[in-house]
């Protein structure tokens, strides 16, 4: 493979910026750009050392710099690798990449350190894709989740159940070499006891993709109700910052407003939306229906009523709009004097979820964020002991694994002949070596590592 080299810190001026490169000729590259105060022989230095220096052009010092050095096979790509750390500003850090350009380097693709990590077998796919989680966590539980999966804990439980299928593959291959010397009985019942086991395992790995999608995605949230209702004012209390704009003039929000917050760690994606009313402003119509579309588009509902005011037509149908949906109904403004309260039926016939809050005092916060924790089962995901699928690649995959299994069964029910009942197991085997890259397309690991941010 080629040496590549790519930025590894995020653009913008900081304290330091690393250049990353990787592959057989990195240290011959790095002859010719950097020279250490302490000379020495590439053979003579450690893997894991670090050395300070300069990166030199035509006799001129470019940077003062420390320069990581990385052996093969020790290293992240399992090959040859520097790090050049240098000062942070854009200009210096883009002059460092040309030098090693110039000097025999080919630029990374977005991922090809990971890629290279992948293909030269230091990790499994499912590891290089927990990576970008990592990279992109927003909040403890992701960064959890992700760091659990680097490490193996899913790539370990498909090995297991990969292994639970040769254990009964190897003694199919022997019935089918080798008919004279089965018994049918035998045979059937050790196959349909592994189907069993392994159909129990994939299917709790399927069904924890709900809460793998809620660590990874967060609970999209939206906000709904009538024109000065609260919503808003919630956003701003919840956010602890004045993001919305909130005034007595109804009809204020025109779009949806979308924020990220972290409540007992989860993340939530919350989108404060147009007030629902009945208008002929084409302008505020329009963020209305955006309003509907988000609600039936949402994890949870929020909607808010101004208990100080007896429910309207518009509210009737704000009520409407949630029935039969994972919502909660806060009656907002408990500190004036209230008509409404958790006890009308319309609200019971409605939601189980009841609140009072002040969004202006801020009061009542605390019972919904435990709510919400409640609702979505939070402090029942456990990430010390449970492995969970964020990935919808590998949810899909492990759906198709689960199709195979039920197949397989209905082959054996249909007392079909048993290398026809292999082509099924050997096709479970192959669907989850699609998720560790063992069994995988080109176009596939490339759709993957696109995703990835350049040096990475």
């Amino acid at each position: 493979m080629s040496t590549i080299v790519g930025i590894s810190t995020a653009p913008g001026i900081g304290g330091i910026g690393i250049i990353r490169m990787s592959g057989e000729n990195t240290f011959n590259i790095l002859d010719k750009i950097f020279v250490p105060k302490n000379k020495q022989p590439i053979e003579d230095i450690k893997g894991y050392t670090i050395k300070y220096g300069h990166i030199i052009q035509n006799d001129e010092i470019i940077d003062e710099v420390l320069v990581s050095y990385f052996k093969a096979p020790k290293s992240y790509t399992t090959e040859n690798m520097c790090e050049i750390n240098s000062h942070g500003g854009n200009l210096i850090i883009k002059k460092i990449l040309e030098i090693c350009l110039k000097n025999g380097a080919e630029m990374a693709e977005p991922g090809e350190f990971t890629k290279r990590a992948f293909l030269n077998g230091r990790i499994d796919l499912a590891q290089a894709e927990s990576v970008i989680d990592v990279i992109n966590a927003k909040s403890e539980r992701e960064v959890k989740s992700g760091i659990k999966q680097l490490e193996g804990f899913l790539s370990k439980e498909i090995k297991e159940i990969k292994q639970d299928i040769l254990d009964v593959l190897v003694n199919i291959e022997v019935t089918i070499d080798y008919p004279e010397y089965d018994t049918p009985e035998v045979q059937e019942k050790e196959i349909k006891n592994m189907l069993e086991k392994i159909g129990k395992k994939l299917t709790k790995l399927e069904k924890s993709f709900d809460n793998g999608k809620i660590i990874k995605d967060g609970i999209k949230t939206a906000i709904i109700g009538k024109p000065n209702a609260g919503k808003s004012s919630l956003l701003n209390a919840i956010l602890k910052e004045d993001r919305a704009i909130v005034t007595d003039i109804a009809g204020t929000t025109r779009d949806t407003i979308e924020e990220f917050v972290t409540i007992n760690g989860i993340t939530l994606k919350l989108i404060d939306t147009a007030g629902i009313r009945e208008s002929k402003d084409c302008v505020e119509k329009i963020g209305i229906q955006k309003s509907i579309e988000e609600a039936k588009d949402a994890d949870l509902i929020i909607a808010i009523f101004d208990s100080s005011k007896e429910l309207d037509k518009e509210d009737l149908e704000i009520l409407k709009l949630i029935k039969n949906k994972k919502s909660i109904i806060l009656l907002n403004k408990s500190d004036l004097k209230n008509v409404l309260d958790e006890n009308n039926e319309i609200f019971k016939n409605t939601s189980k979820n009841i609140l009072k809050i002040s969004a202006l005092n801020k009061t009542g916060l605390e019972e919904l964020y435990n709510k919400i924790t409640e609702m979505f089962n939070l402090n029942e995901i456990n990430l010390d002991n449970d492995v969970l699928i964020t990935n919808i690649r590998h949810k899909n995959i492990i759906a198709k694994a689960i199709e195979n299994v039920k197949l397989a069964n209905k082959a054996i029910l249909d007392s079909m002949p048993i290398d026809i009942i292999a082509i099924y197991i050997k096709q479970i085997l192959d669907d989850l070596g699609e998720i560790t890259g063992e069994v995988v397309t080109e176009d596939i690991i490339n759709e993957i590592f696109s995703k990835f941010c350049l040096g990475k």
